[in-house]
């Protein structure tokens, strides 16, 4: 094939001492260290710490009038992945991205590798059109679309050795290295790798599933699944088994649904896993809930809070008695809130007691107690014997039946303070759940102190945010029509964020407190929309208004907000 001539560029030190990045003194050192190693200057400026790889590309880009990307996911067609081989990609650090007509797109992190080019246009017979994007993204490209056998020692290389540690249950702290498995089975070092990575990248959860063709993994990250891999299908019993040996379960049980609990240390700190299996047509789905307590927000003063939503929390957690409700979906963070709430009344002075289902994160001082129900311990068993352990402030993890919220009434009326959690929508529907289960008006006027709902919005990324100035219609719709200056903010995506635009979460609180007003319309026994009704009138703060005091703090965007509440369609 006849290729196009391509003009010789401009040597690359003298393209980063023009821009400045590079000093001549630093410029002479890499020159004698390429001479040494033979290896390529770009390689060397950014291994010695002279250049960041971002800003090389940015030069290269400018001066060889090659795009300049983030290799993300919907960029690549997998269908054009076997036109050039895995062992070539790899070695020459390219990926073939897509092809138009007789065009075919390849990610390089070096575009002077010219020969490189010439080669793929001559084994594909197309015109290869080069774009810049780090090498590390390529590297991490390769692994999740080509797949093929466990190459997992490259992949893992990238992390540091001895990070994480297996915590054997028997005895509880012999711990057992990772590293020192890994040559016993690829697969000992994928499944690690993917808890590691997982614990790294702040994952709520780990999905193994398969699918007709594959193996996929996906992280929940901020509420949301994001695929980061897929292997082979034939790897799938092999990481199932290795998980369940590592959960100390059955491995020889496919049939049934399976639960159990893998602990392992990770950068010296202990980090518990969920493991759930579930059978399916096309093999045992995997989850693991990740629960690391360094991820959980324990100070009140940090979830997110208004400050005077947040004043009026303390307020109700400084009585002596009553009873506080959180509400919201699952995932919303209720029960993050009550950890928060027992942190702060936390005290030695106190005997606090916890019933949870599970026990998620160990708290000093604090006496925590787990349901079992396959025995008989029940939320209503053990909140009856909690009683007489002389408690002063209870945690209930859910309150599901009448049975239960009957006990915590009396517990609340009787001296103590009892925190716990219902699946409602808002805060006026936890007081009809509660009517709905059969409890008496007038005790949940006089035990109910306040209920707070709430839900989790995820957060603009930081190195992405970019401003602008809101439309005409969003300035009228929330009366910021006089604020002609008045700039929101959002996220462009970059690959801190999984080009999302936005990382970390914040919430959203609503904070109904029970006043003597309140009091005496919940003694009517009134329908929901009585009590919003009543809210109304009272210029009650919503989760709507909280949401769009973040969007206007520059927080988080009206799409996120819209997806937790009704926000309606800006």
């Amino acid at each position: 094939m006849i290729t196009t001539a391509r003009p010789k560029p401009k040597r690359l030190g003298e393209l980063l001492l023009e821009k400045g990045l590079l000093t001549e003194e630093q410029c002479r050192q890499a020159l004698d260290f390429q001479k040494k190693t033979g290896k390529r200057l770009g390689q060397l400026v950014i291994e010695l710490g002279f250049v960041k790889e971002e800003e090389l590309l940015n030069v290269l880009s400018k001066q060889m009038a090659i795009p300049h990307i983030w290799l993300r996911k919907g960029l690549i067609d997998p269908k054009v992945i076997n036109i050039i081989p895995r062992e070539k990609a790899r070695l020459y650090k390219i990926m073939p991205m897509f092809r138009i007509k007789n065009n075919l797109i390849l990610a390089t992190s070096d575009p002077q590798a010219i020969f490189v080019l010439d080669e793929m246009e001559e084994m594909t017979g197309l015109t290869v059109q080069p774009v810049l994007t780090r090498s590390s993204d390529i590297d991490k490209a390769i692994d999740e679309y080509y797949g093929g056998d466990v190459e997992i020692p490259d992949y893992v290389g990238t992390f540091d050795e001895g990070a994480l540690h297996l915590v054997e249950s028997q005895p509880l702290y012999d711990f057992q290295k990772i590293e020192e498995m890994a040559e016993g089975s690829p697969i000992i070092n994928l499944v690690n790798m993917v808890i590691l990575k997982a614990i790294r990248d702040k994952a709520s959860d780990i999905h193994i599933e398969p699918d007709k063709k594959k193996l996929r993994i996906r992280y929940r990250v901020d509420g949301i699944l994001y695929e980061v891999m897929t292997q082979k299908l034939e790897f799938h019993p092999a990481i199932v088994s290795r998980l369940k040996v590592m959960a100390n379960l059955d491995i020889a049980e496919r049939r049934l649904p399976q639960d159990g609990r893998i602990q392992v240390v990770v950068e010296g700190r202990s980090v518990d896993l969920r493991f759930s299996s579930m059978p399916g047509i096309l093999g045992e789905k995997i989850v693991l809930r990740v629960l690391d307590k360094k991820n959980v927000i324990l100070d009140i003063n940090q979830l997110g809070f208004s400050e005077e939503t947040l004043s009026s929390f303390k307020t109700l957690l400084k009585h002596p008695y009553g009873l506080i409700l959180v509400t919201g979906p699952t995932g919303s963070g209720k029960t993050t809130t009550l950890y928060a709430a027992i942190s702060y009344l936390n005290s030695i002075e106190k005997n606090i007691v916890t019933i949870e289902d599970p026990v998620e994160y160990q708290m000093e001082i604090v006496n925590q107690n787990q349901v079992k129900e396959s025995i008989g311990l029940t939320f209503p068993v053990i909140l009856r014997h909690t009683l007489r352990q002389d408690p002063d402030i209870v945690m209930v993890g859910e309150i599901r039946d009448k049975e239960t919220a009957e006990i915590a009434i009396q517990a609340s009326l009787t001296g103590h303070l009892v925190l716990s959690t219902l699946h409602t929508n808002d805060s006026p529907s936890a007081i009809t759940r509660l009517l709905d289960m059969g409890i008496e008006p007038y005790l949940i006027s006089s035990a109910l102190t306040g209920v707070i709902a709430q839900r989790l919005v995820r957060a603009i990324c930081q190195k992405c945010r970019t401003l602008y100035y809101p439309p005409k219609a969003i300035l009228d719709r929330y009366g910021w029509s006089e604020d002609k200056r008045l700039q929101l903010a959002k996220g462009s995506g970059c690959p801190e964020c999984y080009d999302s635009g936005y990382k970390g979460r914040v919430g959203l609180y609503e904070l109904l407190e029970v006043t003597d007003d309140l009091e005496a319309v919940i003694l009517k026994n009134p329908s929901l929309e009585e009590i919003r009704r009543h809210l109304k009138d009272t210029g009650h703060s919503n989760m709507e208004i909280e949401g769009v005091k973040k969007i206007r703090e520059q927080i988080t965007t009206f799409e996120e907000v819209s997806r937790a509440v009704t926000l309606g369609a800006i």
